[in-house]
């Protein structure tokens, strides 16, 4: 495995930019790759997200708060300076998507060196002692896959209530009073303190389980070129991090144990116009081509059927059946 230094870069759209980048362009077959960022402060929206119902638009547009799309499905997560993000890109082998614990292991194992009591929890949670440290997510395209992950170090967590507006059905699903009680920082829970940089290198050293053992990878010239057109065009386009607000006469939403899809519908003379789906589950495949099947069809349970017939929608949506989705959309 090799570390990839961002050279320090806290632009979260360039930052996306690079693990997107590697995620393209590495040899993962013959190798894995790691990469640490840390971003301003910023709202990282998931790639089946309605962005305009996870942000407080207020808040994030007087504090200058940039809002991002990633790739990976899951939930909108608040980053700032005092939050280390990871990111392994591998090889996705059949065994590896969704597999949080492969991925968390070592990071829990470098926490618990630190004298933090961490564990996986639930679907892609890190806890100590009941209270969230750390959100995971995984992005798959043709046989590459990333598994990445926030450790909150030193978050602003009133900034982190602030930002993010958490759905009343996700709270009661979890169990959870309010955010503060549910979140913490790992700074709270370290034997001696530390800053960031130095928690940072004490991760790095812990997974390639020695100083001396860690091996770089430099970007070259090129790369960065590369990185930042990529920048540009995708993590910099206010289409892909917000897009339209999406017109609808039918609203169905509901948490799965694999995470909460949301299907808006416009339909039209009993016609289905125009189909968005949203959610934070963790799918393979572009839910667009879903949507695209279904628009223009009779708004019946048969004609739905005969719509998705041809999709795995299990792999789409996460794990639900094909069966739970139509109850959702009918």
């Amino acid at each position: 495995m090799y570390f990839v230094d961002n050279k320090g870069i806290t632009d979260p759209r360039i930052n996306l930019a690079i693990e997107e980048y590697l995620l393209n362009t590495m040899d993962v077959e013959k190798d894995s790759f790691l990469l640490f960022y840390i971003n301003e402060p910023s709202i990282i929206v998931g790639k089946n997200q309605n962005t305009a119902e996870e942000i407080n638009t207020d808040y994030v547009d007087s504090n200058g708060i940039h809002v991002v799309r990633r790739l990976s499905g899951g939930g909108a997560v608040y980053h700032d300076l005092g939050n280390l993000n990871y990111s392994f890109i591998t090889v996705d082998d059949g065994n590896s998507f969704r597999n949080f614990r492969k991925f968390t292991e070592p990071v829990v194992a470098a926490l618990q060196s630190l004298g933090v009591n961490a564990e996986l929890s639930g679907r892609n949670d890190l806890m100590v002692e009941g209270r969230k440290i750390s959100g995971n997510a995984q992005f798959s395209t043709r046989g590459r896959m990333y598994s990445h992950g926030t450790l909150m170090f030193d978050t602003e967590v009133e900034a982190v209530v602030s930002a993010l507006k958490v759905s009343k059905e996700k709270i009661e699903s979890k169990g959870i009073k309010s955010i503060r009680s549910r979140v913490a920082n790992i700074s709270e829970y370290l034997k001696e303190p530390m800053t960031i940089t130095e928690f940072r290198s004490a991760i790095l050293h812990s997974v390639f389980e020695g100083e001396e053992k860690v091996q770089y990878w430099e970007l070259t010239d090129e790369d960065w070129e590369n990185i930042h057109a990529l920048s540009k065009k995708r993590y910099g386009n206010w289409d892909w991090n917000y897009g339209k607000s999406p017109k609808f006469n039918v609203k169905h939403s509901h948490r799965f144990p694999v995470g909460g899809i949301d299907v808006r519908l416009q339909v039209e003379k009993g016609f289905i116009k125009d189909a968005n789906i949203y959610g934070d589950f963790f799918g393979v495949g572009d839910v667009s081509e879903i949507e695209n099947a279904i628009k223009g069809v009779k708004y019946e349970r048969a004609s739905l059927d005969e719509a998705i017939s041809g999709f795995d929608i299990p792999t789409y949506l996460g794990g639900i059946t094909k069966e739970d989705f139509l109850k959702l959309i009918y």
